[in-house]
């Protein structure tokens, strides 16, 4: 039994659940993972079990109980230090983007839902949909010119800046965003990642379905 317990929701619909899970696997961190069906008739009785918010994700660490994936990401980073770059100045870049993310692009989260198994999506562009895909584009490309000398990643080496736009990069990859070379690059990048693509397979395993999750089917 690992020393870590991760609560998640469904692989194919739970972004935030995505970003510690991403994030504990590049750490190399051992941890127990409890999985609740989103969207059913006991997933708050369930999730109450573990989460004074309600809401997953939540990991367990010996007595403490965190939640929020931005949070947990700090936690693990600080705990292990790793997960965020060496240098100060990309640590601080790191930082103020997982941040934008963890608060922002409310059209893209609406408008474009995560769910892993999907390909070949198409929604209606709105004009806030694609500032939101313009500015993760632009952040991307800024971050890959500013680092690229040091890893393939955002700022260099794998950091909790990368589990915060994991979520991003599937559901680009689900809905068919048009985005510059740089930011292109680092989309590949992201989907061939060993983790990513374990998480994947077993998205495609799950039976469930929520409905509000599955718009923009091929030719909506």
């Amino acid at each position: 039994m690992s020393d870590f317990t991760l609560v998640i929701g469904n692989k194919n619909y739970s972004s935030w659940s995505l970003r510690p899970w991403m994030l504990l696997r590049h750490l190399g961190l051992a941890f127990d993972e409890v999985q609740i069906a989103l969207s059913q008739p006991d997933t708050r009785t369930h999730i109450a079990q573990y989460s004074p918010a309600g809401r997953v994700p939540v990991l367990r660490h010996g007595a403490l109980t965190i939640w929020e994936s931005i949070a947990i990401g700090e936690y693990l980073c600080e705990l292990t230090g790793r997960g965020w770059p060496r240098d100060r100045a990309a640590r601080a870049h790191a930082r103020v983007v997982s941040a934008e993310m963890h608060g922002g692009f409310q059209a893209l989260r609406d408008q474009w839902p995560m769910s892993a198994r999907a390909v070949g999506r198409r929604t209606p562009m709105t004009d806030e949909l694609a500032a939101d895909i313009e500015r993760i584009d632009a952040l991307w490309s800024d971050c890959r010119q500013r680092f690229g000398a040091n890893g393939p990643w955002l700022c260099g080496d794998y950091s909790l800046a990368d589990a915060m736009y994991a979520p991003v990069a599937l559901r680009f990859r689900s809905y068919g965003a048009t985005l510059s070379a740089a930011a292109g690059s680092y989309l590949d990048t992201v989907l061939q990642d060993a983790p990513l693509q374990q998480w994947l397979a077993d998205a495609a395993l799950e039976s469930w379905t929520i409905a509000y999750s599955e718009g923009g089917l091929p030719g909506g």
